[in-house]
């Protein structure tokens, strides 16, 4: 998601996760007209690679381009840690050098974080509500030619040399607050909960308004419409002005909120333009 932002005659970008590959993010980017050298600041949710795949060779291509030291956010060192699916298949690690190698400026955000002056991190995700995330992944401390987490820095729970279940601890929302009308989170897949993650901007804010809620909710089967019906309760309960569910939410869980929450609910698509103004 590409999210700009404007206080007075304050103009800021912020690009939160990469997509699977360069070549999709670069032609988007020409389509959309929207210049490498504007950014402010880079956000990635969490580490998998459907959001960081495009990272390596978008900075190859725009290195030149873009302002020196920007910064590089990520929820902690867990977001280097390789990673396989539990249900078979790699998915990677994100390249740290790459990220040096471009200048960059790595911020590990476990706590809350300001970004670019205009947005805010979560921090970390408390699993505060009834929400069971699913558990899609399964993630390896180590270093291994160059690529992983250090074991250093990663719980002695999760260090111990084998796959273990990821938690996703390390995953952020990146938010902004619209003056009186409330906040507007970017979930990006809400691998925590999306209940959770609104929570955690509520929290690390102090606004109880949402004015919308924009991203992933990861309500995929197995997950079962009770417990979609759990989360359009506690939605319901935070009222939002807009909800925007994209990526990773699922179909059945979209018809159902769209039927229970309407003329709040809209389908996201790659190239939509949505704008909040206060």
């Amino acid at each position: 998601m590409h999210a700009e932002s404007q206080r007075g005659n304050e103009v800021r970008n912020i690009l939160v996760d990469f997509g699977y590959n360069p070549v999709t993010l670069l032609t988007n980017m020409e389509v959309l007209k929207i210049e490498a050298e504007k950014f402010d600041a880079f956000v990635l949710s969490h580490g998998h690679y459907d959001h960081f795949g495009g990272l390596v060779g978008f900075l190859s291509a725009t290195r030149d381009k873009l302002k020196k030291n920007l910064p590089f956010f990520v929820g902690g060192e867990d977001c280097f840690c390789t990673r396989t699916a539990t249900s078979g298949g790699q998915f990677g690690a994100l390249d740290r050098q790459a990220i040096k190698d471009s200048n960059l400026v790595l911020m590990m955000a476990e706590g809350p974080a300001i970004v670019a002056d205009h947005a805010f991190t979560t921090g970390k995700i408390a699993e505060s509500s009834f929400e069971k995330p699913l558990r899609s992944t399964r993630e390896k401390v180590g270093v291994v030619n160059g690529f992983g987490c250090f074991p250093d820095k990663i719980s002695s729970a999760k260090n111990t040399g084998e796959f273990v279940v990821d938690d996703f601890e390390h995953e952020i929302g990146t938010n902004f607050l619209l003056k009186d009308k409330g906040l507007v989170v970017l979930t990006s897949c809400s691998h925590r909960g999306v209940i959770n993650t609104i929570r955690q901007a509520q929290v690390a804010s102090g606004i109880q308004k949402v004015h919308a809620v924009i991203g992933g909710f990861h309500l995929v089967p197995p997950l079962d419409d009770d417990y979609f019906r759990q989360i359009i309760t506690a939605l319901k309960e935070i009222n939002p002005d807009y909800i925007v569910p994209a990526h990773c939410t699922g179909e059945p869980f979209y018809d159902m909120v769209r039927r229970e929450m309407p003329g709040k609910v809209f389908q996201s698509n790659v190239g939509t333009l949505y704008t909040f103004t206060a």
